[in-house]
């Protein structure tokens, strides 16, 4: 199985295909240069095309923080009702 490259990885490999293009080759030379696929080359673009490295971190580390608030919020639901429960004498 392939190795999943991290999200700075794709950002320089998608800055390496835009330097290739930029010089003259075709996007497919690039694409191959680059040793993906089409699909993968056009869904890292959609996903990581304006991006710069230092954002990319920042939207890795801003999706483990939601995460982690996710779970807090489920968790104090979830204390919530048992309270609920608890105070209307329903065990």
């Amino acid at each position: 199985m392939a190795k999943h490259p991290k999200p700075e990885e794709i950002v320089a490999k998608l800055r390496q295909a835009d330097v290739l293009i930029s010089q003259g080759q075709s996007v497919a030379d690039a694409i191959r240069a680059l040793g993906v696929s089409s699909v993968t080359y056009y869904r890292w673009r959609r996903e990581f095309g304006g991006l710069k490295s230092d954002q990319v971190r920042r939207m890795k580390s801003l999706g483990t923080e939601n995460a982690r608030l996710r779970k807090a919020i489920a968790d104090l639901t979830l204390d919530k009702l048992i309270l609920q429960e608890a105070s209307r004498g329903n065990f």
